[in-house]
């Protein structure tokens, strides 16, 4: 059986929140609390592969320190760029 597009979200808000690290918690549980609905099914699947890697290597990414590699980098920019609040 399939999972529903309402149980992924569901199950991808709780894993951008319990994360490992608070810095990564608050980066990608606050994006996912804001945008996560209005992603598309590419998108979620773009936000899943990049909340597969660790998060000691996705602060990098985040904070700048590091290039993320090509598959991420349209999501890390996404996320660092959107602003928090829901889209309108």
């Amino acid at each position: 059986m399939s999972e529903t597009r309402e149980h992924r979200l569901k199950r991808l808000r709780i894993r951008a929140w319990r994360r490992g690290t608070k810095e990564m918690d608050l980066i990608l549980g606050g994006f996912a609390d804001a945008h996560l609905a209005a992603l598309s099914d590419g998108e979620l699947d773009a936000l899943e592969a990049l909340m597969a890697e660790n998060d000691q290597e996705l602060y990098t990414w985040m904070s700048g320190q590091i290039a993320p590699p090509e598959e991420h980098r349209a999501m890390v920019e996404r996320i660092m760029v959107t602003p928090p609040g829901p889209t309108t």
